[in-house]
């Protein structure tokens, strides 16, 4: 099921995803999320989190056209876009884009790039996806979709990646350790599609800037 969730940035514009919106199985908005959602007069199926960013003229509007709203305690463990995701996971989703989660409070933006490793996630392919960009994580390999020019970094999420292998990729890495504190895996090239990375151990998060295409929903 493709599922998308909009995550709570200031700065995000549903505008021009609106097509993939309406192409979703399952639109969630993590609390504020909604409100960019709003702006296009769009109706997610479910809200979820503690509702203190969401406009209350918005759930208003939202709680009128039927939308689903699960509010929690202020005073929770998790941040929202993690409850969306749990909610996700929890009602069948098994291709998920999350929109909106960088931007605004450097905090928030980690921790939602670190939220991509939730174990509940296995099984899932998720990606957070910008109208330029996409971010993934690897755990043992993974193709590499895009147009050739496309700019590729991987990068090491807690700790050393070992046994990095590419293929299709301008700067070819063979069995390579990319380390955490070192940046060897910034800005490789897509010289062939589709590419290919593997891993022995580790995780690496894929970044991709588009070169030419539009976001399209995740296959």
């Amino acid at each position: 099921m493709y599922t998308i969730i909009v995550a709570n940035s200031p700065i995000f514009d549903a505008a021009p995803f609106a097509a993939l919106l309406r192409a979703a199985d399952l639109v969630i908005a993590a609390d504020g999320g909604g409100n960019a959602l709003y702006i296009i007069r769009f109706a997610p199926h479910l809200v979820v989190g503690d509702l203190d960013s969401l406009n209350v003229t918005v759930e208003a509007w939202f709680a009128a056209a039927g939308v689903e709203i699960q509010q929690y305690p202020a005073e929770k463990d998790e941040t929202d876009l993690e409850l969306a995701l749990l909610s996700a996971v929890e009602r069948g989703a098994t291709r998920l884009d999350i929109l909106g989660a960088l931007g605004g409070r450097w905090d928030q933006s980690l921790s939602n790039v670190a939220l991509l490793a939730l174990p509940e996630l296995n099984g899932c392919r998720v990606r957070l996806l910008d109208v330029d960009q996409e971010a993934y994580l690897v755990r043992d390999a993974a193709e590499i979709l895009g147009d050739p020019g496309d700019i590729v970094s991987l990068l090491p999420v807690g700790g050393a990646a070992y046994g990095v292998t590419t293929k299709g990729l301008q700067y070819p890495l063979h069995d390579a350790t990319l380390y955490y504190e070192r940046s060897r895996g910034v800005s490789n090239v897509l010289a062939a599609s589709p590419g290919r990375v593997s891993l022995c151990s580790g995780q690496l998060l894929l970044i991709r800037s588009f070169s030419n295409q539009a976001p399209t929903a995740l296959q």
